[in-house]
């Protein structure tokens, strides 16, 4: 980061970006291994607060704004206002991962839809994208670590991502599961429990 505040010639510039993205996807990578391994060994406290699941999803939706305004992509955005129970942390890393992969595999000018409601004992949300969607023989695999699903896109993963998604969700007693739309594209869908006194 330093060198890129010296002059330096085109050559040199790329040899910097090069290795800063490397770095940067390597520091990703360790980090999810340390968080996966920690969750695998029930190592991580379960802090868990109130907070508005909603509003934490905009939030992991405006952090990847550089990403889906490059790709043109549009949103249908349904959230409900929904009171949460949880470790808020780590559910940050649920919906930037399903995001940043909804984003990752939509085509260009694609359009991706967010539905967050609260049912009686559940939140469920839906993530849905307009991408290849997923072959009937991989949908098994897909929340194995290190798994990626298509080749083109391995220099932007570590195929850790859904791997933690699956960990997380598992831990607060919650449900993930991956489908292909009649119509074309992927879809997610999230259901966590809420306690009868975590109730809004």
């Amino acid at each position: 980061m330093l060198l890129q505040g010296e002059e330096l010639s085109q050559e040199q510039e790329e040899y910097v970006e090069k290795i800063l993205f490397n770095t940067q996807r390597l520091s990703g990578l360790v980090g999810n291994i340390l968080l996966l391994s920690k969750l695998e060994n029930q190592n991580i406290p379960m802090k868990k607060t109130e907070y508005r699941l909603d509003e934490q999803i905009r939030q992991a939706f405006l952090s990847l704004e550089t990403k889906w305004t490059e790709k043109v992509i549009g949103f249908q955005v349904e959230l409900e206002e929904v009171k949460y129970t949880g470790n808020e942390g780590l559910f940050m890393h649920i919906w930037i991962n399903l995001l940043d992969n909804a984003i990752k595999f939509s085509p260009s000018k694609g359009t991706i839809t967010m539905f967050l409601k609260q049912e009686q004992d559940s939140v469920k949300f839906i993530l849905e994208d307009e991408g290849p969607g997923i072959e009937d023989d991989v949908k098994s695999r897909i929340f194995d670590k290190f798994y990626q699903v298509d080749g083109s896109h391995k220099a932007e993963g570590n195929g850790l991502g859904l791997a933690l998604v699956k960990r997380i969700v598992d831990s607060a007693g919650g449900t993930i599961k991956a489908e292909n739309r009649e119509y074309g594209g992927c879809r997610f869908v999230v259901e966590l429990p809420i306690q009868k006194d975590e109730a809004i």
